[in-house]
C-alpha cells in the first residue's frame, strides 16, 4: 500500500521556477467544425462524458447523433466543464472531436508549457475553487475563460517540467490500472452471479426459498403516523436509512415499545433483507443479531427466508446489477418507480445445491474481498496524486 506521507519527503526546489498567468501559458482555442462527417470527426463529447476528479476521458458519443456541437478540440486539449465548476469536471483527450458549449476546451502554449502537465495543473483544488469563486449565473453559474486567464501559478524551466511530468504521469498511469484492476473485479463477481444464481434460464424465483409470509410489505401510513415518532425506543427502518449495503443507525426513526407491539407482525429476524418500495431500487441491507426486533417501515419491504437457506448468497444475488437491472423493468410507475411483494417474489434466483453452493458463495466473497482490497489501493493513490499535485502547484 502506498504511504501519502512519503508525498511530504519529495523535495522540490521552486528557488527558480516563475509566476505566471494561466492565459500566459495556457490558450482557448477557437475552433469550430461544421460539417463533421466530412472532416472525418467521430467523436461528440458532453459534460456527460467527463467523469468527476477523473484526468482521463473515457467517453463519448458517436457522430451520427444529433448534435448541435461545433466547437473542436484536439488530442491533448483538456476538456473543461465550464458549467458548475464544483462538479470538478477536467479531462484530457486522447482522441479529436467536438464538445458542448458548456466545455471550455484549454491548450497548452507551444515553448511555455508542456502540454501534458496541463492536465494536472487543471485537477487541482486551489484552481477550481478559483473557477467556482469566479463563476456567473444562478442555478447553472459558469465561468469564462477570460476570468480563468487571470489565475497565478509557478512553473519550473521546460527541462524541470518534464522531470514533474514523468512522476505524475507514472503515478496517474499506477491510478488507471488500479481503476482497471478494480473494475474487473466487480465484472467478475457479477458474471459468477450471473452465471448461476440469477440467470432467468433456471426458472426459479426468489419465493421458492422464502416461507408463504417470506415476502412482506411495511405497514401503510394508517398504521404509522407521525405522532408516532420519538426520541427513543425501536428503531423503524426506512429506505432513506440504507446507505452503501449498511443501515445507518444514528439517524433512524424510533417509535415507543407499546406501538412496536401493536407493529409485531413487522418486527424484523437477524438475517432478513430490506428492500425499497420506491425511489432508488439498489438498496439492500442484511439485519444482523442486535438488529432483532427493529420494525420494518413505511416504504421498506423485508424478504424472510427458509431455514436453511444462507441468507449471505441470496444477499449476493438480490444485490446484483442483473436483479437490479430486472427489478427495474418490472416495476410500475412512470415518475417514480414501486416494487410490491408479488414483484420481489419473482425476482430469478437459483441456488445450486450441495458443494456447488459452497463453491460459488466462496468465489463471489474472495471477488468481494479482492475488490475493496483494490478499492483501497485506488484510494491511497489517488490521495497520493492529490497531495502531489497540491505540493507543485
Amino acid at each position: 500500500m502506498l504511504n501519502v506521507d512519503l508525498v511530504a519527503k519529495f523535495a522540490i526546489d521552486k528557488k527558480c521556477w516563475a509566476k505566471e498567468k494561466f492565459g500566459s501559458v495556457v490558450f482557448e482555442p477557437k475552433e469550430s467544425v461544421q460539417d463533421p462527417i466530412s472532416e472525418g470527426i467521430e467523436h461528440i463529447v458532453g459534460l456527460e462524458h467527463i467523469d468527476s476528479e477523473d484526468i482521463r476521458l473515457h467517453r463519448s458519443s458517436s457522430i451520427d447523433k444529433i448534435t448541435t456541437f461545433t466547437k473542436k478540440f484536439s488530442i491533448g486539449d483538456v476538456l473543461f466543464g465550464r458549467r458548475r465548476a464544483y462538479l470538478k469536471k477536467a479531462a484530457v483527450a486522447n482522441f479529436e472531436g467536438i464538445c458542448s458549449g458548456d466545455i471550455t476546451v484549454l491548450r497548452a502554449r507551444e515553448g511555455m508549457l508542456l502540454p501534458e502537465l496541463l492536465p494536472f495543473i487543471v485537477n487541482n483544488e486551489r484552481f477550481f475553487d478559483y473557477a467556482i469563486t469566479h463563476s456567473a449565473g444562478g442555478l447553472s453559474p459558469r465561468v469564462k475563460f477570460k476570468d480563468l486567464s487571470n489565475y497565478e501559478l509557478w512553473l519550473p524551466s521546460l527541462d524541470k517540467q518534464k522531470e514533474l511530468c514523468e512522476l505524475l504521469v507514472s503515478v496517474e498511469n499506477l491510478l488507471q490500472q488500479n481503476i482497471k484492476l478494480f473494475k474487473s473485479s466487480k465484472k467478475y463477481k457479477e458474471s459468477v452471479i450471473e452465471a448461476n444464481l440469477t440467470t432467468q434460464l433456471s426458472g426459479g424465483t426468489l419465493s421458492d426459498y422464502c416461507d408463504s409470509d417470506g415476502v412482506k410489505i411495511g405497514p401503510f401510513g394508517s398504521l404509522l403516523h407521525k405522532t408516532d415518532y420519538s426520541e427513543k425506543g425501536v428503531p423503524v427502518i426506512m429506505p432513506a436509512d440504507i446507505v452503501d449495503g449498511v443501515i445507518q443507525e444514528e439517524s433512524v426513526a424510533r417509535i415507543s415499545e407499546e406501538k412496536a407491539q401493536e407493529l409485531k407482525n413487522y418486527r424484523l429476524k437477524e438475517s432478513d433483507i430490506i428492500f425499497p418500495r420506491r425511489g432508488d431500487l439498489t438498496k439492500r441491507a442484511i439485519i444482523a443479531k442486535h438488529q432483532e426486533g427493529w420494525i420494518c417501515g413505511t416504504g421498506s419491504l423485508r424478504v424472510r427466508l427458509k431455514k436453511g437457506v444462507d441468507p449471505r448468497i441470496v444477499y449476493y444475488a438480490v444485490t446484483s446489477a442483473s436483479t437490479n437491472h430486472w427489478l427495474l423493468a418490472s416495476s410500475v410507475g412512470t415518475t417514480m418507480p414501486n416494487l410490491n411483494a408479488g414483484t420481489i417474489k419473482k425476482i430469478p434466483l437459483h441456488l445450486p445445491d450441495g458443494p456447488n453452493s459452497g463453491r460459488i458463495l466462496s468465489n463471489i466473497e474472495m471477488a468481494i474481498s479482492s475488490a475493496n482490497s483494490i478499492g483501497e489501493h485506488v484510494i491511497a493513490i489517488r490521495r497520493l496524486k492529490d497531495a502531489l499535485i497540491k505540493k507543485v502547484f
